[in-house]
C-alpha cells in the first residue's frame, strides 16, 4: 500500500490498535477515543445522509454529524458538487476569490449588527483572533469566560472548558501557563457577573452546548448586554455551535440580543474547516491591514470551504429552519416517553432545532448542574446501548445531539424505538 493509496480492510478494533501507535490515544481528537465511554471508537469509511458506515459494514443512524457541521447530513449531492467544482480549478490560491466576499455577504446579510467578517480556519482560531481584536479595541486586559462554555483550546481560554476537555476530566490543560490564564476571569454560567473598567470583553455561548445544552435563563444574554455597556466592554457570543443552525440569523435573532463580536464555524464550512469573526464596521476597522491588530492565515477563506459552505447556507431559508425544528421536536418528544416509560430519571432539553439530554430529574443551568448529571455513570451506558442499536451518539455527555435535514420522521421514530429499548435495558442492570 502506498502512502496515497486506500487502507487496506481491517476491524474497528485493528484500526484502533495501528492508530494508538503513531497518534495520541489513536485520535486526533480527543473524544473521539471514547475514553469517557468505554470501548473501541468505531472507524468510519462513508456517509450518507443521516448515515455513517464503520470499516465493518455496520450503518448507524448518526447524531454527531461532525459535531454540527452535517445541518444537511452527509454528503449532500448540492455540497459535493460544490466541492468537486471548486477542487477543479485550485485547492489553495493565496490571494481573494470571489467566493469569499459571496460567504461574508451572506452572513452579513442574515445577522442584525454584523458589518464585516474576516474568514479563518477554525472555531478556535476565531475566538481567539476576536478576543485579541476586543483586547486591542478597548485596551483592556481582561477577558470573562462562563465555567462549561468551550471556546476552542487556546490558551487563554482553556481553562474550566466543556466539551472535550471536561469530557477528559481536566480542569484545563497542562502546557498552558499561569500568564497565559492571568486576565481570564471564570465565572458561572446563566448568572451577570460584576464588571470593572480592567474587562475588555465578555466571551460566553448564547446557548451552552458544551456541557450538554444549557439554556441561557430568562433575562441572562440582556444582563450581560447591559453590564458590558455600563463597564465599557464588548460582548462576544461564541456561536461557532448556534451559528446558522439555530435559525436564519443565529442567536442574534433567536434571542434578539446583539453581541458587539461574533464567532462562527462548523455550519459556516459545510463540514470543511473554516471559522470566521465579526463585528460593526467601526471595531472590524481595527483589523490589519485597516489597523493594528494582527489577524493572518495561508488558508483562510480556502476556496472548498467557502464552495461548501455557501452550497449549505443556500438551502437553509426559513422553511428549512421550520422543518428542522419539527424534526427535533418530535426527537425531544420521543425520548423523553421512552425515558418516562422505562423509568428511567432524565431530562431533554430543546432551544429551538438544538437538542441535550441529561439523567437527571431537572434541566441543569449550570456547569456544576451539568457535571454532577455527566458524572452519574449512566451516560456511557445509554451510549453503547444506542450504538448496539445503530444509533450514534456523541462519545461523552457533554455534547449536544445534532439532528439534520436529512432526518425523516421515520428515521426519528426508529431512533425513538432503539432509545426505549436502551432505557429499559437501563432500568434493569
Amino acid at each position: 500500500m502506498t502512502a496515497a493509496g486506500p487502507l487496506a480492510a481491517g476491524s474497528n478494533r485493528e484500526l484502533f490498535e495501528r492508530a494508538q501507535r503513531v497518534m495520541p490515544g489513536g485520535v486526533n481528537s480527543p473524544v473521539r477515543s471514547f475514553r469517557s465511554v468505554g470501548g473501541t471508537p468505531y472507524f468510519v469509511a462513508r456517509a450518507s445522509g443521516p448515515f455513517v458506515w464503520d470499516v465493518e459494514g455496520r450503518r448507524y443512524i448518526d447524531y454527531v454529524q461532525s459535531y454540527g457541521p452535517g445541518i444537511l447530513g452527509h454528503a449532500h449531492p448540492d455540497v459535493v458538487a460544490a466541492v468537486r467544482d471548486a477542487a477543479g480549478r485550485g485547492t489553495s490560491y493565496g490571494a481573494p476569490t470571489e467566493n469569499e466576499v459571496r460567504m461574508a455577504e451572506e452572513m452579513c446579510a442574515r445577522v442584525d449588527g454584523l458589518e464585516m467578517v474576516r474568514l479563518v480556519s477554525s472555531g478556535t482560531e476565531a475566538v481567539m483572533s476576536a478576543v485579541r481584536l476586543a483586547r486591542g479595541v478597548t485596551g483592556r486586559p481582561t477577558v470573562v469566560k462562563f465555567a462549561g462554555c468551550y471556546h476552542g483550546h487556546s490558551d487563554a481560554l482553556l481553562v474550566a472548558g466543556g466539551s472535550g476537555v471536561a469530557q477528559q476530566g481536566l480542569a484545563g490543560s497542562e502546557g498552558v501557563t499561569a500568564g497565559a490564564v492571568a486576565d481570564t476571569v471564570v465565572t458561572p454560567y446563566n448568572v451577570v457577573p460584576e464588571l470593572d473598567e480592567t474587562v475588555a470583553v465578555v466571551c460566553v455561548e448564547p446557548v451552552a452546548a458544551n456541557m450538554g445544552l444549557v439554556a441561557p435563563v430568562a433575562g441572562f444574554l440582556e444582563g450581560l448586554r447591559a453590564a458590558c455597556d455600563r463597564a465599557g466592554a464588548l460582548l462576544l457570543f461564541d456561536e461557532v455551535i448556534t451559528g446558522f443552525r439555530l435559525g436564519w440569523g443565529g442567536a442574534t435573532g433567536w434571542f434578539g440580543v446583539r453581541p458587539d463580536v461574533w464567532c462562527f464555524g462548523k455550519v459556516i464550512g459545510g463540514g470543511l474547516p473554516m471559522g470566521a469573526f465579526g463585528a460593526s464596521a467601526e471595531v472590524m476597522g481595527a483589523v490589519a491591514p485597516l489597523g493594528g491588530v494582527y489577524q493572518a492565515g495561508t488558508l483562510s477563506g480556502n476556496p472548498l470551504a467557502t464552495a461548501a459552505g455557501l452550497a449549505v447556507l443556500a438551502r437553509l431559508d426559513p422553511e428549512a429552519y421550520v422543518r428542522l425544528e419539527a424534526l427535533v421536536r418530535r426527537l425531544q418528544a420521543g425520548l423523553t416517553e421512552a425515558f418516562a416509560a422505562a423509568g428511567v430519571t432524565a431530562v431533554v432539553p430543546r432551544v429551538g432545532p438544538l437538542l441535550g439530554l441529561f439523567f437527571a430529574a431537572a434541566e441543569p443551568v449550570d456547569f456544576d448542574e451539568a457535571k454532577a448529571a455527566a458524572d452519574n455513570g449512566v451516560y456511557p451506558r445509554f451510549f453503547h446501548g444506542m450504538l448496539e442499536r445503530g444509533v450514534a451518539l456523541a462519545p461523552g455527555a457533554y455534547e449536544a445531539i445534532f439532528v439534520s435535514l436529512a432526518h425523516t420522521e421515520e428515521i426519528i421514530d426508529e431512533t425513538v424505538e432503539a432509545a426505549a429499548g436502551a432505557a429499559r435495558d437501563l432500568a434493569t442492570s
